[in-house]
């Protein structure tokens, strides 16, 4: 009994020391991590680093729209009739007052010719009437002189005057005819001048093209129904809409490019000449024209267009990448590195203008190196150690950092 109790006792011996063993294995194992874990919080993080620098950058911002004529306008006819003849086609160019199309005359022809003809008859009936008032006038100072010499009646001096007065108001009536059939006369030679359909305008005498064509020859046309479109293009309206952000500072933008898709790679120019002087209430936008000179008519009404307008020019504006700013603390900020000490230092800024790749500090005032690159493993006083060559390293050149990409988008804060 006793033996068995001693050989339990030297088991429960034994299972301790191996147990005792096991944990002490344990504990080296768990120390040497977290000692390394340890070291590696203290090792330097690779990063790489740009200098601040100074420059001009522009607040810039790139508007969409579409090309529309200077001027446009319908030709139509004033009177109704079948055309005749269509002198022009798509793409004819016009000078003001030329003749483009002509109706079939011969109706307006007939009624020139009937208004000619009763305005002869209204004369024929004025001189008639002269000769009648001639006459009764005569007659009538004949009168009076008898009755002065107590020879006629003083009935037969009235219906003398009678009858004169009478002359004269015939005579007045055809007067009055041969007025109205001169008017009558005219409206039928305007109507029949409108058979002639010609092109007119008022501002400036420059040649214009004809855009469209609606009708073809031997058509029955109506009063105002469209025969051509005639354009202006010797400058183009670009047509784009600003929200209310940019709507206070477009009348006073400077445009620096407008492109198209028809003319890759060119740039052409142009001025904004008018703003709506209202929102529309449904997109919060405001229509804005840009005017764009055209004299070698390559643009054309239709085409899509990218407007790029300068809002503004800050010169000497302190830049640093895009890439180093990052976030920490909902802060946004740079790191910016101590090359004595080779140690990152989380400052928190206020961004202005970017331009391409670049960005504008407006608080604080930064100097020396930011982290552009590694900067999402650092916290604020991180050991850094930057790539041979750069910034901060014996026999290390300070670079000049990277040129300032062209601006395709308005800045905005990040």
């Amino acid at each position: 009994m006793k033996g068995v109790t001693v050989k339990r006792a030297i088991a429960a011996v034994i299972v301790l020391a191996i147990l005792a063993l096991i944990g002490w294995r344990i504990y080296r194992k768990v120390s040497a991590e977290q000692g390394a874990n340890r070291g590696r919080g203290r090792r330097a993080v690779p990063v790489e680093a740009t200098a601040v620098r100074r420059q001009t950058v522009y607040d810039v911002e790139e508007f969409t729209g579409t090309l529309v004529a200077k001027s446009q306008f319908i030709v139509a006819p004033k009177v109704s009739g079948r055309l005749e003849k269509l002198l022009v086609n798509i793409g004819d160019p016009v000078n003001n007052g030329d003749e483009i199309a002509k109706l079939d005359s011969e109706e307006y022809a007939q009624q020139v010719a009937q208004a000619t003809a009763e305005l002869e008859v209204s004369r024929a009936n004025l001189a008639d009437s002269a000769s009648e008032l001639d006459a009764a006038t005569r007659e009538f100072e004949r009168a009076k002189e008898l009755r002065e010499q107590q020879v006629a009646s003083e009935a037969e001096l009235d219906q003398a005057e009678a009858r004169s007065r009478a002359a004269e108001a015939k005579h007045q009536v055809a007067q009055a005819q041969i007025k109205q059939k001169e008017a009558a006369l005219k409206v039928a030679e305007t109507r029949l001048g409108y058979t002639r359909i010609r092109v007119a305008w008022e501002d400036g005498e420059a040649p214009r093209a004809v855009a469209e064509r609606f009708v073809d020859e031997g058509a029955m046309l109506k009063a105002n129904d469209p025969i051509v479109s005639v354009v202006d293009l010797s400058s183009v309206i670009a047509v784009v809409y600003v929200i209310e952000r940019d709507f206070p500072q477009i009348s006073a933008g400077k445009v620096r490019s407008i492109t198209t898709d028809a003319y890759p790679g060119q740039e052409f120019t142009g001025e904004i000449v008018r703003r709506a002087p209202v929102l529309k209430e449904e997109s919060r936008q405001a229509r804005v024209e840009i005017e764009i000179p055209n004299a070698d008519g390559r643009l054309a009404p239709g085409m899509f267009v990218r407007v790029r307008v300068e809002f503004a020019e800050h010169d000497n504006a302190v830049v640093v990448p895009v890439s180093a700013l990052v976030r920490r603390d909902s802060r946004q900020g740079v790191f910016v590195v101590d090359t004595k000490q080779m140690k990152a230092r989380f400052v928190p800024v206020t961004a202005g203008i970017v331009e391409g790749g670049l960005v504008e500090i407006l608080e604080p005032e930064l100097e020396g190196l930011v982290v552009t690159l590694g900067q999402h493993l650092l916290e604020n006083g991180a050991a850094v150690a930057l790539p041979q060559g750069e910034p901060g390293d014996e026999g290390g050149e300070r670079p000049e950092g990277p040129p300032a990409a062209e601006a395709v988008n308005r800045g905005r804060r990040p």
